[in-house]
């Protein structure tokens, strides 16, 4: 089933590309009527803005529906485990002390050959 949603995902995402791709911008009327440009298309002059963008709503629609659906399958195979914070609140008795130095007295150290 999982597959079948990540087939219907990428094509319904190559799609909306295309459909995306192939809608004229708000500044593309103004271009035809000056000659610059062909304002008539596939659909017609204003039947294409209301096909592609209904169906561009429509992928649009799908791509949402695919991504929540894929989304719950990856919720189900990958059950969160326990949060950083609850392994970090590990109590201080059950770690190690660490033992305590005066300063300049570490090991290796040559801070107390400086004379002063």
């Amino acid at each position: 089933m999982e597959t079948l949603v990540w087939v219907v995902h990428i094509f319904v995402a190559v799609a909306l590309i295309a459909l995306v791709l192939l809608q004229h911008g708000k500044g593309a009327d103004m271009g035809a009527a000056f000659g610059s440009g062909s304002s008539g298309s596939l659909f017609g002059a204003s039947g294409s803005a209301n096909f592609l963008s209904r169906s561009t709503a429509v992928l649009a629609s799908l791509f949402f529906l695919t991504s929540l659906g894929l989304a719950y399958f990856g919720l189900q195979q990958h059950k969160p485990a326990a949060s950083v914070l609850d392994r970090a609140s590990v109590p201080a008795a059950t770690q190690p002390a660490a033992p305590m130095q005066a300063p300049g007295k570490n090991a290796g150290s040559k801070a107390g050959d400086i004379p002063q």
